[in-house]
């Protein structure tokens, strides 16, 4: 049979409750301003010393996280190019295959709002910075793309372009495709297990 509770005991679990909940406010709170000032300092569009420093400071979250945007969409120039990665994938046997990045335009509005960050992924990926991730990309596709009786030998990344041209009636027309070798890896057996 359980005791009646005191008042003291009472009074004391009221307390721990407020205490709990007062700790989960802040801690709320707290999180809401770092990520509005985050984001503000990361998204606008000035050189200051100041927001420089906190764009280096909070980088690293923002990348982990795919909270990274960049103004060249919008601002001073947008992007004035589609662009898409994929993998051509050679076999040990010989055989081809091309494996792609979830491409926006080829995906439902909900399958886009899951996937959205490999549209991100795909246009930081040719950047000169970037280029030590290759490897471990070409390693990746080579894992979601080989089994023990079908054993990938070489991965290809590929980069595609379309500049999409201005016409004088001020509609736009994309130019044909192009496409650029950003990386071969020849697979290793340890890369596949």
């Amino acid at each position: 049979m359980e005791k009646p509770k005191t008042s003291d005991s009472l009074i004391r679990m009221k307390g721990s409750r407020t205490t709990l909940s007062r700790t989960k406010y802040v801690a709320i709170n707290a999180f809401l301003i770092f990520h509005i000032l985050a984001i503000s300092c990361w998204c606008l569009p000035l050189d200051s010393p100041l927001i420089l420093l906190c764009k280096q400071t909070i980088r690293p979250y923002f990348l982990w996280s795919g909270l990274f945007q960049s103004w060249d969409m919008f601002s001073p120039s947008p992007k004035a190019a589609n662009t898409y990665v994929d993998a051509t994938i050679i076999y040990k046997d010989g055989s081809r295959t091309t494996w792609a990045f979830p491409r926006m335009e080829q995906l439902s509005l909900t399958q886009r709002y899951f996937k959205e960050r490999y549209r991100k992924f795909a246009e930081t990926l040719t950047l000169d910075e970037n280029d030590p991730m290759l490897a471990d990309i070409a390693r990746r596709v080579a894992r979601l793309n080989s089994t023990p009786a079908h054993p990938v030998k070489t991965v290809i990344l590929i980069y595609h372009w379309s500049f999409i041209v201005p016409r004088p009636d001020g509609s736009y027309v994309p130019e044909p495709w192009n496409q650029h070798v950003l990386y071969g890896y020849g697979v290793r057996p340890e890369d596949i297990q």
